[in-house]
């Protein structure tokens, strides 16, 4: 009984451990965050509200002024939030200082990850949906993936919080999906319900940004900065306790 009781033990932690497997969390380029999840073989920021993150250390104003001198304008399916140009002009208005954006601001903060070749990748992009209406975790839909998949949550219920990320968000998140029924619209995924669903670009969601497979990693240094050189750089600020 005993001998039984012990590999029955040993299966449940091996089981335990396999349902972790598939996130590896590292320090990539400029000592940033980076989590590897092997079964969509994409690499997500560590900070699930990584924008708020930045706007609380350099500032509202600097890191939006940065968005959109890297990303003036985002490229989409003519729609009226374009004026039918399939160019849309970012403004402040489209961010807030929790680290929402419309879905133009949220493409246009990837597009400062690229600038800045944040955590080494300059391929930085918003997570795909496979466009299903609702409670969905297969292939294609990269939020549904990680949450159902990778984090063990469950239909009607909210993104779990687990140790491999920091600031998740119970609420909606951006993909970078269009509706292709309708172009003013693109695709979300609802974290406090494990759902996901479209909606106008123009609403304000949280962004969670991915890059396609595993960054390099790199060894953690004495001193870790938030931020790499890059961004730094690109702000025009030395420390931390620069802000405007």
């Amino acid at each position: 009984m005993t001998h039984r009781l012990l590999t029955f033990g040993v299966l449940l932690g091996a089981a335990a451990f396999n349902a972790n497997a598939t996130l590896i969390s590292f320090t990539g380029a400029d000592d940033v965050g980076l989590v590897y999840s092997s079964v969509g073989n994409v690499t997500w920021t560590q900070d699930a509200n990584l924008l708020a993150t930045l706007e609380s250390t350099y500032g509202f104003r600097n890191v939006i002024q940065a968005i959109i001198a890297a990303s003036p304008t985002v490229s989409d399916t003519p729609n009226s939030f374009d004026g039918y140009t399939g160019s849309y002009t970012v403004k402040t208005t489209d961010f807030s200082s929790d680290g929402r954006a419309n879905w133009f601001g949220a493409q246009a903060f990837v597009g400062l990850l690229n600038r800045v070749n944040y955590g080494g990748s300059s391929q930085w992009r918003l997570p795909t949906s496979n466009a299903i209406d609702g409670y969905d975790g297969s292939a294609g839909n990269e939020l549904g993936q990680l949450v159902y998949r990778e984090l063990d949550g469950s239909a009607s219920n909210s993104i779990p919080n687990t140790s491999s990320f920091d600031h998740e968000q119970a609420s909606s998140y951006w993909s970078g999906t269009e509706n292709a029924a309708s172009p003013g619209s693109a695709w979300y995924f609802e974290a406090y319900y494990s759902s996901q669903a479209n909606r106008r670009k123009t609403y304000q969601h949280y962004v969670w940004a991915v890059s396609p497979g595993r960054l390099s990693a790199v060894p953690i240094p004495g001193a870790v900065w938030l931020m790499g050189s890059g961004l730094m750089g690109l702000l025009g600020l030395k420390r931390r306790g620069r802000v405007g």
